[in-house]
């Protein structure tokens, strides 16, 4: 598909400048097919792998259709994580870095209610959210979702193989009838069908296939390990080639906790940098 410069995408001066700011000149495919769409109006279903640009590819229109006159919600993005719910929120700050008046929140579990009540209270416009936490607001009367312009389903996929497919339900049965709906994941199994089917009304279809890179100086190895010894095998393999440097990705902050603490005790590391919490891209 081609690429096209974000200043033919139609976008407004903030955001081209925000756009600019970043170090981005020219669209990826997902963002130059999706961001249009979006602009027009209506429902879209978004395939592509992590590391396509979607995320500004729905975050870019998202801050475009915010009124920032208007004190309350108006886009609620859902994600399967806290680490993904974090890095969204980052991203479209910086996007709505010169739109004045528009502000967002990310809520998720593990966090401080008082600060997102404040958030919620003071009135901002984008929340970007895990499904739990964004229906335990719900419930309480803290998140009105009433004045709902967009509602976007990031990596939809993983959060129905992580058990969120009731809450998700809740949560787009309460939303009004006149919005929008975007669904984007990297693959489209049989149960996203069918709440694309049941929730979205006519939606444009945008696939972005996959292009493989490869690196012919890198020889890539994988071993298949219950979970349960996961920990173990890891260790073996750094005792038997006496790694020095290397990256470990983790799909959560817990499993980089523990890892990390076993692998202090087991003193297999000849340094202790200050360390960062690794968690696989979403």
């Amino acid at each position: 598909m081609e690429k096209r410069k974000f200043a033919e995408l139609g976008l407004s001066p903030e955001l081209l400048k925000a756009v600019d700011k970043m170090g981005f000149e020219e669209a990826s495919p997902i963002q130059t097919a999706v961001i249009p769409a979006i602009m027009a109006g209506g429902d879209v279903v978004g395939l592509s792998s992590t590391g396509s640009g979607k995320t500004a590819a729905f975050a870019i229109p998202a801050i475009e259709k915010v009124d920032p006159k208007q004190r309350a919600v108006q886009v609620l993005i859902l994600c399967p994580t806290r680490e993904l719910a974090v890095q969204v929120a980052e991203e479209a700050g910086k996007l709505a870095f010169f739109k004045r008046g528009v502000s967002g929140v990310p809520i998720y579990g593990g966090q401080s209610y008082e600060r997102q009540f404040r958030a919620l209270a003071a009135g901002v416009q984008v929340v970007i959210g895990t499904p739990g936490r964004v229906m335990d607001h719900m419930d309480r009367g803290t998140l009105k979702l009433d004045t709902l312009k967009l509602v976007i389903l990031d990596e939809a996929d993983r959060m129905l193989d992580m058990g969120f497919r009731e809450d998700i339900e809740k949560i787009l049965s309460a939303v009004p009838e006149q919005r929008q709906l975007l669904f984007f994941s990297a693959t489209m199994p049989r149960a996203i069908q069918d709440l694309i089917k049941r929730y979205s009304k006519d939606p444009a279809w945008v696939k972005i296939e996959a292009v493989a890179q490869n690196a012919p100086q890198v020889e890539q190895t994988y071993f298949e390990v219950d979970r349960r010894s996961k920990i173990e095998a890891l260790t073996r393999l750094i005792d038997v080639h006496d790694f020095r440097y290397g990256i470990i990705f983790c799909s959560t902050k817990i499993m980089v906790d523990d890892l990390d603490e076993h692998l202090q005790r087991a003193r297999l590391r000849r340094r202790s940098p200050a360390r960062r919490h690794l968690a696989g891209a979403a």
